[in-house]
């Protein structure tokens, strides 16, 4: 990803937040000769010796999955809160841009045996099912329900780059920026509101 260096992100405790609010991302590699995506969830987790690993799944009759034992680089895409941010909203001449937060994850694929997809899934289900006033529970599933993970190959990603972008007008002076914010903040769309936030905690 092209990161011009006023936007570059190297902060890894908000890197990692980042992925933890915005898990459902864009899982691209080689398969069969062709770029190939998947949009699923990625858990960010952190290994006994310190190691960030990204885990996920993805359904058998997915051709990327058959395509991981042939490469094992994957890219993941993480992509935030975007918006237009209009040229009018300056005090001076210039052209419209677009705010947004991405972080993009390179890494090498290792496959899961049965009993550890099972376990992926325990932590997938209970990380999104904590708002829910009757949460599921992969545990209390039918042995009947739970034949559906044998159709999913579940897998981790070992980490080996981490490009992350917050491009949130920084190359505007404090009169302008904050006009930005509160221009934002007019349209009252979340994106909009999201990325007014992000500057005012940026700056």
């Amino acid at each position: 990803m092209y990161i011009p260096e006023l936007y570059k992100n190297e902060n890894r405790e908000d890197i990692e937040n980042f992925i933890h609010q915005n898990g459902f991302a864009v899982l691209v590699n080689q398969t069969q000769g062709k770029l190939w995506a998947t949009h699923t969830p990625l858990l960010l987790e952190t290994k006994a010796d310190g190691t960030l690993i990204l885990v996920g799944h993805i359904s058998k009759l997915n051709p990327q999955a058959t395509a991981f034992t042939d490469n094992e680089e994957v890219l993941a895409i993480f992509s935030g809160a975007h918006a237009y941010v209009s040229s009018s909203w300056y005090d001076h001449e210039n052209v419209p841009t677009w705010n947004y937060l991405a972080v993009h994850i390179y890494g090498k694929v290792r496959l899961y045996n049965h009993e550890e997809a099972l376990g992926f899934l325990k932590k997938l289900v209970d990380k999104y099912e904590t708002p829910s006033e009757n949460p599921v529970r992969v545990e209390n599933l039918s042995e009947k329900t739970m034949r559906e993970a044998r159709g999913i190959v579940a897998f981790e990603i070992e980490i080996t780059g981490i490009e992350a972008q917050k491009k949130l007008s920084q190359n505007r002076d404090d009169k302008n920026y904050l006009n930005i914010i509160k221009e934002l903040e007019k349209t009252k769309e979340n994106q909009a509101i999201a990325i007014a936030e992000a500057m005012k905690k940026n700056r």
